[in-house]
C-alpha cells in the first residue's frame, strides 16, 4: 500500500505579513486560513500549502484544545517545487523578473525537463519544473 498523493506540504517562514504577500501578490495563490502569529494556508490546485512561524508551531497544544496538533517546526531554507508547463516556465520567467524577484537559478536537467529557482521573502527555494524532469 502507498499514499496516492501528497495532500499537504509546509514550510516554515519568518515573516508571515511579507510571506501572505509574496504567495498571494507574487504567486497568486489563494488564502485558505490564517491565524495572526502561526501560520497560512493557501489553495493550489488540488493541495494546500501550509506556512508556519515554527516558533508557534514549536508549542504543544493546550490539554483542553480542541485540535490537537502535534507539536512540530523546523530551521533553514526549505525547499518546494511548483509543477509549471515548459511554455508557463517562460511566463513565470517574465512575471516574476517584472515583480523584481531575481531567478536564482535555471536550466535543463539531463533527463529532460527545465527548472527555474527563487527564494521566498524568508529564504525557501521556490522551484517551477516540468514534470518530466521526474518522469511524469
Amino acid at each position: 500500500m502507498q499514499p496516492s498523493a501528497i495532500l499537504e506540504s509546509a514550510l516554515y517562514v519568518t515573516d508571515l505579513v511579507k510571506a501572505e504577500t509574496f504567495y498571494r501578490d507574487v504567486l497568486g495563490l489563494e488564502v485558505l486560513g490564517k491565524v495572526e502569529g502561526r501560520h497560512l494556508f493557501f489553495r493550489c490546485g488540488s493541495g494546500v500549502l501550509l506556512l508556519f512561524n515554527a516558533e508557534a508551531t514549536k508549542i504543544p497544544p493546550a490539554p483542553d484544545a480542541k485540535l490537537k496538533v502535534p507539536p512540530h517546526g523546523t530551521v533553514g531554507d526549505g525547499h518546494l517545487c511548483f509543477v509549471a508547463s515548459a511554455d508557463e516556465i517562460l511566463r513565470w520567467k517574465a512575471h516574476l523578473e517584472a515583480k523584481e524577484i531575481a531567478i536564482e537559478s535555471e536550466f535543463e536537467w539531463p533527463q529532460g525537463g527545465r527548472s527555474i529557482y527563487i527564494r521566498d521573502p524568508s529564504g525557501n527555494s521556490i522551484e517551477f519544473a516540468e514534470p518530466r524532469i521526474w518522469g511524469i
